[in-house]
Order: structure tokens, then C-alpha cells, then sequence
């Protein structure tokens, strides 16, 4: 009882303290609403609600009341003001660093050089730009621009609006950040459900600034009613008659318009797009071709029937069964697994999870708290989520097998597995998903392997032991890798690399791996000798240049030096891992778009219609959008399931068939060691229209 009246007396304390800043409301959410939804209703954004509403932030259900501000953004404006605190003297302001800040955003931002920057505080000569020092920016300079000055101005033109923008499939952050004029970190700071992941359909909440659009605008008649003029082009139009499963982002593609252009034209699309609606387009336009799978040029095919059997019930995985001729191709061809017809034996699927349920029923913290900070045990949540929908899909399409989740107890440091198999009869099983942990996955595998029971070790990065029955789902590396070389490659490509002086790894990997690439020099000092670089690109072929540093110098050296060179040669640069420093504001987005940043991944953001069904259900199914661990238990399981379906053991198919399922490709090879791994990779690329493409 005196539990209950501490958090009431809590609840009190804050709800007060909410009122004393500023007018609050309380609202009460309808089914089906989102913390968007509600921002968008009373002018806030999300950020506003969860600084009143902290729990939120967990998601909302129906009939939650929710402290919502009326005066404006209040939260917003006390969180960047907070930043920039007046020393009482108007010569000079005392700035606290922020995340993510540098030397070269905080001049920017100030107007001021480098070198005033430093001799206002020498210690930055030594210990660098560091989160939370104090720095005091001199007066000489133009004054902070800061967010307070801008709001200031905005309220004297008129209440501010805001803008929400819809995320389409293979759009990022950086890409929508560049189309609106604005940061990544304010995006981020507006919508904190996008740090973790940019989930499809999402809808980012934008402080009032229009689009940028590149495609022409409709210019209004001026009084003397001269024909309106669009880049000095008279404009018609046409009615257009809106199809089944139509978007903004599909109108968008086939009239060139943007969502805030349709709108503009048709004010109906505001309540969104819906099927049998009359819109009012530009004419002239023409109908975009039906999308034929263009076969490689080096490959010969016969033609293929096709027995369409749709199911949506359930998971909403939609099954097509196809009959298909043999394919030859230098690729391997990507096999899309169906149930297959007069396949009755059941088979037994055993999926081995880290719930660790005895130890939760035992933790006094309880699960709320222990949700918040276990970051392991949300990682098991999330697989077991998209397992959970690759079951249902499963069932939905009657395939004959039996799936038992077992909770495998293990930790980095101990398993019981062996015993747990034992007691179970685990060996009967014709697959197993899991463990998570590698050295258990081994052990497993080990205990398994006279009865030659396959285990797919689901999440494990690292290097396995031989053993024949375990199979590794996630590429290695060296494997991820090897097919950017082997892709550079296959396009006769000349491959330059620069690297970084403290990259003794990466350097020793292409020297040993990959004969034939050649280094760009470098200065004493470690620095980029650009002129070197250029005379290394070859104007008769595709330049590709393998770019490994986190200097940002040396980053930017290499853009101006690639971007000049693009006057005389084909260039497009690589990297093989993922690089942070490319995420600052200090290198440029636009330049690396020009010069196509390509790099290899081990997953995709595929628009097919297949994934964008499975993230619609799951959203319905567990009020989120899937992130990376859940699209995995989906991925790995369902492709487990459908090869034992296929009249073959699991062995079999893993020796003879390469798939993708939603954002995952597997194609198991057998290791000269012993035990099976995954190469299946994807090559992808920043596209001119700012979104990510798989490369051919």
C-alpha cells in the first residue's frame, strides 16, 4: 500500500509540475492512434508528448490518458536554448558541447574560425572537442544561431507549422534529413523511434520547413491571369482514376510530384490515398511499363508457368507456386522456396531461445525494469517476435511440420544444453534454430552430430569450430568482405584503396586477399597524397576506391580528389564496413550521392511487396515496426521451415539452393574445414535520387 501511494503521490508531483510550465490538456487515446497521430492533432511534436508522457515512449493503448502541451513546443525550445548560456558580459557566450558536436559544427554555428575557436581555448589544442566541456566562444563573429533567434522570427510571421513526411522504402535518414534542410540529430531528437531503425510507413514529424523538391513546381496565375508558367512551360492537366494498392510514393513516381505537390493539387489526399479517387495531375504522362525479372545478359531461360495460390490470411505472406525451367547463370540463381504439392511427412522444427525464465521469476527488479536495461533479453524478444510470425505463416499454409520453443537457459559463460537435449529427445528433430551464443550453438551441434541433426546458429558473428552439422547464418567478415572484391571484380573494375596508416588489419586483408589492388600513397605525416591518387584512375574503366579511414581529413581529401577526377573518369567510391564518421555533419551527403558510396551488407531494406506485407502485419501484430532482430527470427525461421518442405533434407537444400527472404539472403557453403557458413551478401549503393539500391 505504501507502494501505491509513494507512485500516486509521484504521479501527482509531475502532473503539478507539467501545469506549472505551461497550459497541458489531457487527452485520451482512441484505438488505433499513435503518439504522431496525437502530435499532428494538437501542433506538438512527439517529442513534447514524451517529455510529459515518459511511458509513452513504450507505446500508447487505448484509453491512456496523455498530458499534451497547448503552448507550443515548449520542450524543444528549453532543450536547445539549454545549450547556450550568456557569461552576464555581451563581449562573449559560454557554449556547453552537445553529442555528436566538432570543432568545425560549433564554428559553423557560430560564424566565428578555427583559430578563434582555439585561442579562446587553448586546452582544445591538446584534449580536443569533448561532450560536456565548456567553451567560450569569442565575440568577434557573427552571433549564435541559435534556435531560440529562429523561433523568435517565426512566431513575429505567424504560428509555425509542421511538416510530416512519410517514409518510403529504402529512404534513410540521411537522405530524408537532406531533402527537408535539416540534421540527422534533429530528426532523431523529434522522433525518437527512428533512432534505432527507419521503419517503412513511419511518419517523421518535420519542423516547419517545406520540402525541397527537383522536379518543377506549379506556379500560381499572377492578377493579370497570364498563363500559370512552370519552368516557363504552360501546364495542363488530366483526370487520373487512383488503382488498387496505389501510393503516395507509386503517384509520386509516375507524375513526379511530390506527396506535398499532390496534396497542393488535390486536397482530398490529405485524409490519404484511396482506391477510385479522381485526381487532378499533370497530362502528358506516361504509364510505367508492367515490371518483367530481366534475366541476366549471359544467361538463357525457356518460359515458365505459373500457378498463382494467393493466401494473405494470418501473416499476410503472400505464397505464389511456380513452375520453373533451369536457369544457367554465372550468378547463383536465388530459388523461392513454395510449399510443394504431395508433401505430407511432418518434420520437426525445435527452435532453442535465451528467455532465461528462471532467472526473470527470481530477479526482484521485475520485468519492467529489467526490460528496460537488458538488452540481451529484448534481443531474444525481438527474434522470438518474428519467429513467431514466421510460425503463423507457416500454419497458414498448412505446411506439415510441428514446431516446439524450448527456453535454452544459456549464457555467455554457461549452458545446460546437452542436457536439455537429452531430456527433451531433441535428436528425433529434422532442424534446430538457436542457440544464440556461438560456443553454445557448437555444443549443440556437437551433441547432435551422429544423429546428423542440422543446427543454424542464428545470430553468432564469430569464426565456428568444424563441425558438419552447424550452420552459420550470418556471413563472416572476411566473407562480407570478399564479395565487394569479387563484385569490383566482375565489372573489371580497376580497385584503388586508400587506407589509413592505423588500418594494419584491412591493409594486411588486401595485401594477402586481394592481389592486384593498388595502394594511393601517403605523406610522413599519414595525410592523402591526392595527386598520387589521380594518377592511379584509369579513364577506359570504372575506378573503384576502396576508401578505409575515420580521419576526417583524410575523408574529406578523398571526396574533393574523386570529385574532381570525375570530369575525366568513371569513379564511385567503396567502403567494406560500416564508418561513423561519415554520419557527421562535417562530410558532406550530397558528395558522397555523387560519388555513389557503395559498400557491402549482410542485410537489405527491400521494397517487394512480400516484405512490405510482413512489416504491415507485424506492425498490426505487435504495435511496432520489426528492427533488425525481428526481421532476423522471421528470416531464419521461415527459410528453415520451407526447406524441409521441399521433399529434401535440410543438408540437401542448403548444399543446392540460395534464398532471400525479407531483408536476408542465405547461401550456405560447405567450409574446407568443415561445417556450413552463409555468403549470402548484398552490394548496395546511394543512389542519385537519395536512396539506397542493390547493385547489379
Amino acid at each position: 500500500m505504501k507502494y501505491f501511494s509513494t507512485l500516486l503521490f509521484f504521479v501527482f508531483f509531475v502532473t503539478v509540475s507539467a501545469f506549472s510550465q505551461g497550459k497541458v490538456v489531457k487527452y485520451t487515446v482512441s484505438s488505433g492512434e499513435t503518439v504522431n497521430q496525437i502530435a499532428q492533432k494538437f501542433k506538438v511534436t512527439p517529442y513534447d508528448i514524451y517529455e510529459l508522457n515518459p511511458d509513452a515512449r513504450k507505446g500508447i493503448t487505448p484509453n491512456t490518458v496523455l498530458l499534451i502541451p497547448t503552448g507550443g513546443s515548449k520542450s524543444v525550445e528549453k532543450a536547445e536554448t539549454a545549450a547556450v548560456k550568456s557569461t552576464g558580459s555581451s563581449k562573449e557566450i559560454i557554449h556547453e558541447v552537445q553529442p555528436k558536436e566538432t570543432f568545425y559544427s560549433i564554428e559553423k554555428k557560430y560564424g566565428i574560425s578555427d583559430e578563434a575557436l582555439k585561442a579562446a581555448n587553448p586546452f582544445l589544442e591538446k584534449t580536443g572537442v569533448q561532450i560536456g566541456q565548456k567553451l567560450v566562444i569569442p565575440a568577434k563573429g557573427s552571433a549564435p544561431k541559435t534556435a531560440v533567434a529562429a523561433d523568435k522570427k517565426a512566431k513575429e510571421k505567424g504560428p509555425e507549422k509542421y511538416v510530416f513526411h512519410e517514409v518510403q522504402p529504402k529512404e534513410t535518414k540521411y537522405s530524408i534529413a537532406k531533402q527537408y534542410n535539416t540534421t540527422i540529430e534533429d530528426l532523431e531528437k523529434r522522433n525518437p523511434e527512428i533512432v534505432s531503425s527507419l521503419p517503412v510507413g513511419y511518419k517523421v514529424t518535420i519542423k516547419g520547413i517545406a520540402p525541397k523538391t527537383e522536379t518543377a513546381t506549379v506556379s500560381k496565375p499572377e492578377e493579370n491571369k497570364k498563363p500559370a508558367e512552370t519552368s516557363k512551360k504552360a501546364v495542363s492537366y488530366m483526370e487520373y482514376q487512383v488503382k488498387p494498392k496505389e501510393t503516395f510514393y507509386s503517384l509520386g513516381r509516375v507524375f513526379h510530384l511530390s506527396q506535398d505537390e499532390l496534396i497542393a493539387l488535390n486536397p482530398s489526399l490529405s485524409e490519404g490515398v484511396k482506391e477510385g479517387m479522381v485526381l487532378k495531375v499533370p497530362a502528358g504522362y506516361v504509364a510505367p511499363a508492367p515490371i518483367i525479372a530481366q534475366q541476366p545478359a549471359d544467361t538463357t531461360t525457356a518460359k515458365q508457368t505459373e500457378r498463382p495460390v494467393e493466401n494473405t490470411g494470418g501473416s499476410g505472406i503472400k505464397i505464389v507456386d511456380k513452375v520453373k525451367s533451369e536457369t544457367v547463370s554465372i550468378d547463383p540463381e536465388i530459388v523461392e522456396l513454395t510449399k510443394k504439392r504431395g508433401i505430407n511427412e511432418r518434420k520437426k522444427v525445435v527452435l532453442l531461445l535465451p528467455f532465461n525464465l528462471a532467472k526473470l521469476q527470481s530477479d526482484t527488479t521485475g520485468m519492467a525494469a529489467r526490460l528496460k536495461t537488458d538488452k540481451f533479453l529484448n534481443m531474444t524478444l525481438d527474434f522470438y517476435s518474428g519467429a513467431m510470425m514466421a510460425i503463423d505463416s507457416a500454419k497458414t499454409l498448412k505446411l506439415p511440420l510441428d514446431v516446439a520453443i524450448y527456453d535454452s537457459q544459456e549464457t555467455k559463460t554457461t549452458s545446460g544444453i546437452s542436457t536439455l537435449i537429452a531430456q527433451n529427445k531433441l535428436q528425433d528433430a529434422d532442424a534446430i534454430v538457436g542457440p544464440f551464443y556461438q560456443s553454445n550453438a557448437e555444443s549443440a551441434a556437437n551433441t547432435l552430430r551422429m544423429y546428423n541433426v542440422p543446427v543454424i546458429s542464428p545470430l553468432s558473428k564469430d569464426d565456428a569450430n568444424p563441425i558438419d552439422n552447424l550452420y552459420q547464418t550470418i556471413p563472416s567478415s572476411e566473407v562480407v568482405r570478399s564479395a565487394m572484391f569479387d563484385y569490383m571484380r566482375a565489372k573489371n573494375g580497376n580497385i584503388v584503396a586508400v587506407v589509413d596508416k592505423k588500418k594494419e588489419s584491412v591493409i594486411n586483408y588486401i595485401k594477402q586477399n586481394q592481389r592486384g589492388v593498388v595502394f594511393a600513397a601517403l605523406t610522413e605525416t599519414g595525410a592523402l597524397d591526392a595527386a598520387n591518387l589521380k594518377g592511379l584512375l584509369l579513364p577506359s574503366r570504372m575506378n573503384y576506391v576502396v576508401m578505409e579511414t575515420g580521419n576526417t581529413a583524410m575523408i574529406k581529401a578523398v571526396i574533393k580528389a574523386l570529385i574532381d577526377a570525375q570530369k575525366t573518369c568513371q569513379v564511385q567510391l567503396v567502403i567494406l564496413e560500416p564508418n561513423s564518421t561519415l554520419d557527421t555533419d562535417e562530410i558532406s551527403y550530397e558528395n558522397l550521392v555523387k560519388l555513389k558510396l557503395m559498400y557491402p551488407s549482410v542485410t537489405r531494406d527491400s521494397d517487394e511487396q512480400s516484405a512490405a506485407i510482413f512489416k504491415k502485419e507485424y506492425k498490426l501484430k505487435n504495435k511496432t515496426y520489426p528492427n533488425t532482430y525481428a526481421t532476423r527470427g522471421f528470416d531464419v525461421t521461415f527459410d528453415t521451415m520451407m526447406r524441409l518442405v521441399q521433399g529434401k533434407t535440410f543438408p540437401e537444400t542448403a548444399d543446392l539452393m540460395t534464398t532471400q527472404q525479407v531483408d536476408n539472403k542465405f547461401q550456405y557453403y560447405k567450409k574446407e574445414d568443415g561445417g556450413h557458413a552463409n555468403k549470402g551478401v548484398y552490394i548496395l549503393y546511394y543512389d542519385t535520387d537519395l536512396t539506397l539500391k542493390e547493385a547489379n
